[in-house]
């Protein structure tokens, strides 16, 4: 995380000589400001200034009076280029339906296919997501071929999946709604483990139920399992 901070004229820190009072000036940095920044691609930097913003925010103002503000989020890509590779990646799942208007650029500009997928939105939280499902059996094959798969690796892995749709799949989606968040929202809870009567620990166990614990041996040898320390 780079930073730097005005004082007057005075310019400091991490990328302080990069900068100039008119440059930060420019940008919207006045006196005695801090400007908190990260390079990279916009999926990974963008939730980690996100959750700092809203730390400082709970830190330094007060909390506002709680509304109700609600919306949907859309337009998402269908795919994102890999932090490593640069080759495509699904955004949601491989099953995401694009958006009809861009299946004709799905073999030549994957990266500008928007997707059918869908999140609700609570005062900034998630309240749940879902999308739209392919049902084309051709444009199904394409989604695999653009995330690496081979006509082979498609055909012993989802042969299934595109004879069920080559046979008449009706249009479909889904949607799913985190419930404990619902509740959590609604009581003004700070954390999930407040609306959860018997949460996990961090190293997820389940005090209460006493999970996880060990398996019968009877229940191993049935499932032909071998626990190995």
């Amino acid at each position: 995380l780079a930073w730097v901070k005005r004082q007057g004229d005075q310019i400091s820190g991490s990328v302080a000589k990069h900068f100039t009072a008119e440059t930060l000036g420019r940008l919207g940095v006045g006196d005695g400001d801090v400007a908190l920044m990260t390079i990279g691609p916009d999926r990974v930097t963008s939730p980690v200034l996100d959750r700092l913003r809203q730390e400082v925010i709970r830190r330094v103002a007060p909390a506002p009076a709680t509304g109700h503000a609600f919306c949907w989020v859309m337009d998402f890509p269908l795919f994102e280029p890999d932090v490593e590779t640069g080759k495509p990646v699904f955004a949601h799942h491989p099953f995401t339906a694009p958006y009809p208007d861009d299946v004709a650029k799905l073999e030549s500009d994957p990266f500008a296919c928007r997707a059918l997928h869908y999140d609700a939105v609570y005062n900034g939280n998630e309240l749940g997501s879902g999308s739209i499902r392919i049902t084309d059996p051709a444009v199904q094959r394409t989604v695999f071929r653009h995330l690496g798969l081979s006509d082979q690796e498609i055909g012993e892995r989802f042969g299934f999946l595109l004879q069920g749709l080559a046979a008449g799949a009706p249009p479909h989606g889904g949607f799913a709604i985190g419930f404990d968040r619902v509740v959590m929202l609604a009581a003004g809870a700070g954390s999930l483990r407040d609306v959860i009567a018997f949460p996990k620990t961090t190293a997820a166990r389940a005090l209460f139920e006493g999970a996880p614990a060990p398996a019968r041996p009877e229940d191993l040898a049935t499932l032909h399992l071998k626990v190995v320390p």
